[in-house]
């Protein structure tokens, strides 16, 4: 059965985003969907999975706002860090698929000294990140109630696992309120 993290990644992956044309090319069948044609220099809509094979043959290229890289993810962590205490930062749209890939995608290359050292390095600030935001969740989801200021603030990630874990504390609040009852 598909954890709820997978469910939200198979719905990244038949997202739609955004691809710049390398070079002209003729429409083409895919999977009984017709994609392109293709203009070069002209942005287009299509889904991510259509995108990464179109990609791998050199037809497009991702928008440089639909990738995470070590100099965005550093930008995140930092942000994230200067927040004043019990304050969340927004992340960029689907940071956590996003941030998945970019990490696959740098351990595949860390074959040289510098990408391997480059991937531990992307892999130390999105621990941090993930760290960070983890504890912000925890003591948010120990409060009753949150502002929708704060709430859309979190990824659907971090919702699930807020919702899961106010449930969790909720429970044992009330398991160590009640009154014993007489043995």
């Amino acid at each position: 059965m598909p954890t709820n993290i997978g469910i939200l990644d198979f719905c990244y992956e038949n997202s739609l985003i955004t691809v710049v044309a390398n070079r002209n090319f003729a429409e083409m069948k895919l999977a009984g969907l017709n994609v392109g044609p293709f203009d070069e220099g002209n942005e287009y809509q299509v889904y991510y999975w259509i995108a990464k094979e179109l990609q791998a043959t050199g037809i497009v290229h991702l928008r440089e706002e639909e990738v995470l890289d070590g100099s965005k993810l550093y930008k995140v962590q930092w942000k994230e860090g200067v927040q004043i205490p019990g304050m969340i930062s927004e992340l960029p749209q689907n940071f956590y698929p996003k941030l998945r890939r970019y990490l696959s995608l740098a351990e595949a290359e860390a074959v040289q000294p510098e990408k391997i050292q480059e991937y531990h390095k992307a892999k130390a600030l999105a621990k941090d990140i993930i760290n960070s935001r983890l504890k912000k969740i925890i003591a948010l989801s120990s409060v009753s109630a949150q502002s929708d200021q704060v709430l859309k603030k979190l990824t659907t990630e971090e919702k699930i696992i807020y919702e899961q874990l106010g449930e969790i504390i909720s429970t044992w609040k009330n398991q160590i309120l009640q009154k014993q009852e007489k043995q």
